[in-house]
Formats: C-alpha cells, sequence, structure tokens
C-alpha cells in the first residue's frame, strides 16, 4: 500500500453548474489525508487528429503528464445521447496517442456517472469502461456508481443530500484502496521487457 496516492480527476462536463462537477467535489472532499487530487482541464483541448502525433501541443503534453504521474484516474461523467462527452472521448483519445506511447496502458482508472435521467448515464460508463478495455487500463469494477435522477440527490442548495452522501463514502473507500493497490505486475517488471505501450 502507498501511503501517499496521487489522483487525476476527470469532469466529463464542461457546463459551469455541472451537476457531475459538484459529485466530484464531494467525493474529493471525502478523500482521506495523503490523497492529493488533480484535475486534468479538457475544456481547451483542441480536437484529437492523428496528423498531430509528430508536433507538440502544449494543452495534450499538459493532460499527458498529468495522467501520466497519477497513480490512478477517477472519471466522473455525464451521459450525452447515450453514450460518453465528446470532450471526455478526445482526452481519451489524446492520452492514448502517439502509437506505443498511451497512458492508459495499467493505469487503474474508477468512473462514476450522473443523470437527470432514469438511466443514470450507465451508457456513458459502459462506454468509457469499453475503451478503457481495449487500451488495456485497470478497471476497479465495484461499486458502480450511476446515480439517476441526479438532481434529486441535490439539496436546494446544491450540496450532496445526506442519503447519496453514505452511498458516495462506499465508493470513495474502494478507490482509494484501489488506487493504493500495489500492482501484481510490478513485481514482474524488473524481469519481463516492456517496449511502450
Amino acid at each position: 500500500m502507498r501511503e501517499s496516492i496521487t489522483i487525476a480527476l476527470i469532469i466529463g462536463s464542461l457546463r459551469k453548474d455541472s451537476i457531475n462537477r459538484k459529485f466530484a467535489e464531494y467525493v474529493v472532499s471525502q478523500m482521506p489525508s495523503g490523497v492529493t487530487i488533480n484535475e486534468v482541464n479538457i475544456a481547451d483541448l483542441p480536437l484529437y487528429n492523428q496528423d498531430y502525433d509528430g508536433t507538440t501541443i502544449d494543452s495534450y503534453e499538459r493532460v499527458r503528464q498529468q495522467l501520466k504521474a497519477a497513480d490512478a484516474v477517477l472519471i466522473v461523467t455525464p451521459e450525452h445521447n447515450r453514450t460518453m462527452p465528446a470532450a471526455l472521448k478526445n482526452v481519451i483519445d489524446i492520452a492514448s496517442r502517439p502509437y506505443k506511447q498511451s497512458i492508459w496502458t495499467d493505469k487503474k482508472v474508477a468512473v462514476m456517472t450522473a443523470s437527470p435521467s432514469s438511466y443514470g448515464g450507465i451508457n456513458s460508463g459502459l462506454d468509457v469502461r469499453k475503451s478503457m478495455q481495449m487500451l488495456s487500463a485497470q478497471m476497479m469494477i465495484r461499486p458502480e456508481v450511476h446515480l439517476s435522477r441526479a438532481t434529486d440527490s441535490l439539496n436546494e442548495d446544491g450540496s450532496v443530500s445526506e442519503r447519496t452522501q453514505k452511498y458516495l463514502q462506499k465508493f470513495v473507500e474502494a478507490f482509494v484502496e484501489f488506487a493504493a493497490m500495489a500492482d501484481s505486475r510490478d513485481a514482474d517488471s524488473n524481469n519481463v521487457g516492456r517496449t511502450g505501450a
């Protein structure tokens, strides 16, 4: 177990008053001491284009370095048209390139979704998992968090309701344990040559 943990936080919504940001901020507030949270700003990223692989784009390099330095990544996202938002897919693609330099390989990742709809953004979460599986990330399986009718989980002042706080606390505890867990593959890294990802 690590004594200190660095978490990269990606919020899939660009909206200023995003309900997903409210839930993300609550989760961050419940992290124990020793956990550092660095939000990855995805609003200023140009759309990924393979032609950029041979060039240096400052915003691309910034997010790649933030994700590379993190012990784990937490994605908190809404659902847009039954899939993940375009801005979230964009940062996933950016961090997967250039070829054989993907940041996602073996990276610990957890996703939680929230939506005003009755489905809770579950399709978005499943599509994030599908992309991460293809990219060989280590996904946290349980507990799954897909907050349906998410506006009902917020008080009038925008704070998270007491009932939802208890639910999210279980997620925080599981995620911190997941992020701190020693990777069994680390023990083999000195014996196995690895060339890129």
